[in-house]
């Protein structure tokens, strides 16, 4: 081993956890639970200094003096760090995108997660909420022409964050009689309400082209991807796999219905007869309740991976963070000492929106659909992942912070499938898995579509409503989120082309719960890290 390369790496994961409050937060690191991040252009220049003596200080590291475990560490953060160097110098989106902004988050965090005494939360929060109002000036200061969809998105979202202060600092603040908080949760809302404000007032001059341009969208790809495959490998693969996809989801679609030559029109009639069993908004935590414990039963039964006994609790998503997806696991941090429980959040149907819109948006996520959503996000999927990913323990805490979204979500995909083909939830579900990958295929093709080719809106409906035989509310909502977010709808089939691509290596001597097991005990590294770790020959 280096003499060198573990303190140094210490130094530097030391130097991210204190500049960056968003990720400590999320693996768990409490040194920064007082603060919000400082956007202001002489924190931004501090931290990209900071960024490159660490990312110089790497280069000079001698990769062949480390074993693997070190070696694929000494890469990960390397990869860290360029991207986080890449955000703030590059893309910049501080300057542009008013989400990143949101506080909360990190309010929530102190509010939900009961990792010490609520007097210590109360006065971390107390910190935060005195912190908003400047730091919502920084963003006033250095927010320039946006995105509309953003801007329409972020109002959204601080609303749910001035509703978050008033509903559930109370509640926290009853458990410590005594703490002065009102004040400063007063001044935190009125802010907010100001910010709304002038966001709104900015609504009708936000005309920034949210699309990135191929140069910008490729140099990012690469850093959220960490893979060896170009862009235009990634396009034609993901087209090729959209046509193999068609195939078989009408081959489902004619054994379901008993149609001897299935073709599209199959495929419709049979997605709309599982569409009608769906939850509705005061039954579908119920519904993800029950899929649980039916995949989690599914998973032991078959053998398919080892479990854990980590708590995990199934809510409605708050309303800060509602806007882009439709579920998310928030799972505790790699870090965190408490025992703290997963959050599967799920987004009920906005109160404004219309009945037929509310139904269309179920019919999506269908009973069917729900137990496949399950799969993806808890078990075998995220939470599953996540909670044996926490249970690593290498030389420094890299791999704690320097999680691959390729492998994240590619291993999630990969279970859809994988449960799917052993059986779990019959046809219907199968038919559902289908529906869901041509979706995470056709999300690559959108990304990169949108962003680079200037893919209008009508050409993405019709690609996600014909060849994705997804209902229009989910559609539009797909459409919005390619525009918010970029690249990270990439990582959906990439991650899973690398991760099947890996879990087909299994050596003949190995049982599927061995080799599946294995996969999940390095942390979270880049689909191509962890075959080194593996020992498993990229081919």
């Amino acid at each position: 081993m280096s003499s060198i390369f573990v303190p140094r790496a210490q130094r530097i994961v030391d130097a991210l956890l204190t500049a960056d409050p968003h990720l400590a937060a999320s693996v768990g690191d409490h040194r920064a639970d007082d603060r919000l991040p400082d956007f202001s252009r002489a924190a931004v220049r501090g931290r990209v200094a900071m960024l490159r003596e660490a990312s110089h200080a790497l280069a000079e590291i001698d990769d062949e003096d480390l074993g693997a475990e070190d070696r694929v560490d000494l890469a990960l953060l390397q990869q860290r760090v360029d991207g986080m160097l890449f955000e703030l110098s590059d893309t910049r989106e501080h300057e542009w995108n008013p989400l990143l902004h949101n506080p909360g988050p990190l309010l929530y965090h102190l509010l939900a997660r009961p990792f010490a005494p609520a007097e210590v939360r109360l006065e971390a929060l107390r910190a935060r909420l005195t912190a908003l109002p400047d730091a919502l000036a920084t963003a006033r200061s250095v927010l320039a022409d946006s995105p509309r969809v953003h801007v329409e998105t972020a109002i959204a979202q601080f609303g749910g964050v001035a509703a978050l202060i008033r509903e559930q600092v109370p509640e926290l603040a009853a458990e410590a009689p005594g703490f002065e908080i009102e004040p400063a949760a007063a001044q935190a809302i009125s802010a907010l309400g100001e910010f709304t404000g002038w966001l709104t007032e900015r609504l009708d001059g936000s005309d920034r082209d949210p699309r990135l341009g191929r140069r910008l969208w490729e140099a990012k790809l690469w850093h959220t991807l960490d893979t060896n495959l170009s862009s235009r490998e990634i396009l034609e693969r993901a087209h090729q796999h959209l046509e193999q996809l068609t195939g078989e989801i009408r081959a489902a679609a004619g054994e379901l219905l008993g149609v001897a030559n299935p073709d599209d029109e199959t495929v419709r009639k049979a997605i709309d007869r599982l569409s009608s069993e769906h939850p509705a908004d005061d039954t579908v935590v119920a519904v993800a309740a029950d899929a649980l414990a039916e995949a989690t039963a599914f998973v032991r039964d078959h053998e398919l991976a080892s479990l854990v006994d980590d708590p995990l609790v199934i809510q409605e998503m708050p309303e800060f963070a509602r806007g882009v997806a439709v579920a998310y696991c928030d799972p505790v941090g790699p870090l965190e000492t408490a025992e703290l429980p997963t959050f599967f959040a799920i987004a009920p149907t906005p109160a404004d929106w219309s009945p037929d819109r509310v139904t269309s948006f179920y019919r999506e996520y269908n009973n069917h659909m729900m137990r496949n959503l399950i799969v993806h996000e808890a078990m075998p999927g995220h939470y599953l992942q996540l909670a044996r990913a926490r249970r690593f323990r290498g030389s420094t805490p890299i791999r704690a912070l320097c999680w691959s979204g390729t492998f994240i979500e590619g291993w999630a995909v990969y279970t859809e499938k994988l449960m799917a083909d052993t059986g779990f939830g019959g046809l219907p579900v199968r038919l559902q898995q289908l529906k869901s990958h041509l979706r995470m295929t056709i999300n690559a093709i959108l990304d990169q579509s949108v962003h680079c080719e200037g893919m209008t809106r009508a050409d993405a409906m019709r690609l996600m409503l014909d060849r994705g035989f997804q209902e229009e509310g989910e559609a539009a909502g797909k459409w919005r989120r390619t525009l918010l977010s970029s690249t990270q709808l990439s990582t959906y089939f990439v991650g899973y082309t690398e991760v099947a691509a890996l879990a087909a290596d299994r050596p003949t001597v190995t049982s599927q719960r061995e080799w599946h097991d294995a996969m999940l005990d390095h942390g979270s590294p880049a689909p191509r890290h962890l075959r080194t770790l593996l020992g498993v020959d990229d081919g």
